[in-house]
C-alpha cells in the first residue's frame, strides 16, 4: 500500500477481500503519510482483518479512535482471535448474557462492534464454537479475583501440624510452656501434635506418659477435640483438632479487647 513507512510481511494464502474505512491517521502505531481509503480491491490477511475488528470495536468502531500499538497477551490473543475458528457460524451470547443463537462470524463481529465490547472465544472445540460479547479486560479481572478469594479460603481452611514433645517426668514449668503454646496454635486453627517419649528402661513408665497426655488434653478444656492417639509405641502421643466454635468465639472477644484497648488509647490521646 502507497504511503505507508514500512510494510506488513503477508502471505497469499490469507488474503481476504474487506470493504473498511479507516478515517484514523495511525495504523497499528505506524504513521500514514496520506489519508488513502482501503476500498474493497484491497487486501489485507484474514487473521490482522479479525483484530482490527476486535480492537475497532475496544476502541469504539471506525469512528477515528486510537488502536491498540502494543501486543496483547498470549492468553488474551487466543481468545480474542476469532480467525482462529474455523467454523464459518458461532454459538452466540450477547453482553447481557443472552443466548442469540447460532449466526455467521462477520454478524457476531459486528454486533461486539456495534456493542463497542470484545468478542471473546469461549469454547473453541464446540460445534459451533461458542463466543460471547463482553468487556474482556473486567471479565479477566473478576476471574484473577474470584481466584485469589478461593485461594485465601482454601489457605484459611488448611490446618498445619504443630508438634510439641514433653519427658514423662516434665516439671511444673515446662509443662506449663507446653501448654500456652498448644492454646496458641489451636487458637490459630492449627493441629498439635503432643509427644512424649520414651527411651530404654522409661517404657516402664507408658502409663505416667499416657496419664500425662490425657491430662494435657483435659487441661485445654473445649479448645481441642482428640483426632487420633498412639498409645503402643515408643513415642507416645495424641493429635488435637481445634473446635471451631470455640475458636471463633475467642477470636471475636479478642477483636472486641482490642477496639477497647484502641478507644482507649484514641480518648487519651
Amino acid at each position: 500500500m502507497a504511503g505507508l513507512t514500512s510494510t506488513f510481511p503477508m502471505r497469499p494464502s490469507l488474503y481476504k477481500t474487506r470493504s473498511t474505512f479507516f478515517p484514523s491517521s495511525y495504523f497499528f502505531g505506524l504513521r500514514l503519510l496520506h489519508h488513502h481509503p482501503i476500498t474493497s480491491a484491497t487486501t489485507i490477511p484474514v487473521s490482522l482483518a479479525s483484530r482490527i475488528t476486535s480492537i475497532s470495536a475496544r476502541s469504539g468502531g471506525g469512528g477515528g479512535g486510537y488502536y491498540r500499538r502494543s501486543p496483547p497477551p498470549v492468553e488474551e490473543d487466543q481468545a480474542l482471535d476469532i480467525s482462529s475458528i474455523g467454523s464459518d457460524q458461532v454459538r452466540l451470547i450477547d453482553e447481557q448474557q443472552n443466548m442469540v443463537g447460532i449466526v455467521s462470524k462477520s454478524v457476531a463481529l459486528q454486533m461486539a462492534e456495534d456493542a463497542e465490547l470484545d468478542l471473546v472465544i469461549l469454547s473453541p472445540d464446540a460445534d459451533p464454537p461458542v463466543v460471547r460479547i463482553m468487556d474482556y479486560d473486567k471479565y479477566r479481572y473478576e476471574q484473577q479475583k474470584k481466584k485469589k478469594e478461593q485461594q485465601k479460603k482454601s489457605a484459611a481452611s488448611r490446618m498445619d501440624l504443630k508438634e510439641l514433645k514433653m519427658g514423662y517426668n516434665i516439671d511444673v514449668h515446662d509443662y506449663s510452656v507446653r501448654l500456652r503454646q498448644a492454646q496458641k496454635f489451636l487458637r490459630d486453627g492449627d493441629k498439635v501434635k503432643v509427644i512424649v517419649n520414651l527411651k530404654g528402661r522409661e517404657n516402664e513408665f507408658r502409663n505416667n506418659a499416657i496419664e500425662l497426655l490425657e491430662r494435657f488434653q483435659s487441661d485445654l478444656g473445649e479448645l481441642a477435640t482428640r483426632e487420633n492417639k498412639n498409645f503402643k509405641d515408643r513415642n507416645v502421643f495424641i493429635i488435637l483438632v481445634p473446635n471451631k466454635v470455640v475458636v471463633q468465639k475467642a477470636q471475636e472477644e479478642q477483636k472486641k479487647k482490642d477496639k477497647s484497648v484502641a478507644a482507649e488509647v484514641s480518648a487519651s490521646v
